[in-house]
Order: structure tokens, then sequence, then C-alpha cells
């Protein structure tokens, strides 16, 4: 990982079928999203309960904002109705981490 990271985490309440929406992101979705330039790690969770939520790592801030921007898009697009509630978004500058050598 470069010295700079942004990171952006997604939570969606309400999935309808959260099998359904994994195989859509698996399938979909993340080759879409791993092509942007800066692209580090994706992981979308399934918390249950209706819950699930994604994590997108990138070397920019540009990288970052841009991935927000395409997965609503995706979203509205393709899953809306599995996903019918807007995301809580965190995102920012990685300021600490650890990684496993």
């Amino acid at each position: 990982m470069s010295h700079s990271a942004y990171l952006t985490v997604r939570r969606y309440d309400g999935v309808t079928d959260s099998k359904e929406a994994a195989r859509r992101v698996k399938e979909e979705f993340i080759p879409l999203i791993s092509k942007l330039p800066g692209f580090i790690s994706y992981y979308w969770v399934d918390e249950a309960d209706g819950v699930m939520v994604s994590v997108s790592v990138y070397e920019t801030r540009e990288a970052e904002e841009e991935s927000n921007r395409i997965a609503a898009d995706f979203v509205k697009k393709h899953i809306a109705p599995l996903l019918p509630h807007p995301p809580q978004i965190t995102a920012g500058q990685v300021v600490a981490r650890a990684a496993k050598k």
C-alpha cells in the first residue's frame, strides 16, 4: 500500500435478499470498482439481519470519492430493490493501519 490511503465504508440497512445482493456485488460491481485508478481493495460484508457493509480502500481521495458515485449509480440502476435504503457513508484518510506481512 502506498504512503497515503483513503477508505470508504457504506452501511446498508433493510437488505431484502443478502445472498442475491452478494452475488450481484461479486459478479457485477467488483469488476467495475476494481478498475478505478488507485484501487487497493474492496470487501462486502454480511452482518446478518438485513445489514450489509462495504469497505473500499484507495490510494487517492479522488478515487475514494469516485467510488461512492459509482456505488450510488450501481445501486440505483441494478440493485435498488435489494438495497432499498440509502447507505450510511463514512469516508476519509487512513491515519493508522496494520497488516500482516
